[in-house]
C-alpha cells in the first residue's frame, strides 16, 4: 500500500472528519465568544470599574528603548474569554449528557413470571417417582 492511499484511508475514516468539523465549529464559536467579551462584557465591566478599559491595563518595567511592557489587561481579558468558553462548552456537554441518559434509559422491567419448584424440590420429586417405580 503507497502512501497516498495510507494517507487517503487515515484522512476518510469518519472520526478525523468529525474531528475537522468539530475544529471549524469551535474557531466560529470562538470567534463569536470573543466578540460577546470584547463588545459587550468588557465594556459593561469598564463601566463599573470606572471607565477602566482593561486592554490597555499594563506595567511598564525601564525607560526609552529598553523598556518592557507587562500588558496585563490583555491577559485579563483573555482568561475571562476562556472562562466563558469553557462555561459555554460545560453547559453543552451537560445538556449532550442528559439527551444521551434519556436515550439509555432502561425500558420497563417485565414483571417476573411466578417462581416455580426450586432445584432441591425437583429433585425429591424424581425420588419419590423412582421409589413408586
Amino acid at each position: 500500500m503507497g502512501f497516498i492511499s495510507e494517507f487517503k484511508e487515515f484522512a476518510m475514516k469518519g472520526n478525523v472528519l468529525d474531528m475537522a468539523v468539530g475544529v471549524i465549529i469551535g474557531g466560529a464559536f470562538g470567534k463569536i465568544i470573543s466578540s460577546l467579551v470584547d463588545d459587550i462584557l468588557m465594556p459593561v465591566i469598564g463601566m463599573l470599574t470606572g471607565g477602566i478599559d482593561f486592554t490597555k491595563l499594563a506595567f511598564v518595567i525601564g525607560e526609552g528603548e529598553d523598556a518592557a511592557k507587562i500588558a496585563y489587561g490583555q491577559f485579563i481579558q483573555n482568561t475571562v474569554d476562556f472562562l466563558i468558553v469553557a462555561f459555554c462548552i460545560f453547559l453543552m456537554l451537560k445538556a449532550i449528557n442528559k439527551l444521551n441518559r434519556k436515550k439509555e434509559a432502561p425500558a420497563p422491567a417485565e414483571p417476573e413470571a411466578p417462581a416455580g419448584p426450586t432445584q432441591e424440590e425437583l429433585l425429591a420429586e424424581i425420588r419419590d417417582l423412582l421409589k413408586q417405580k
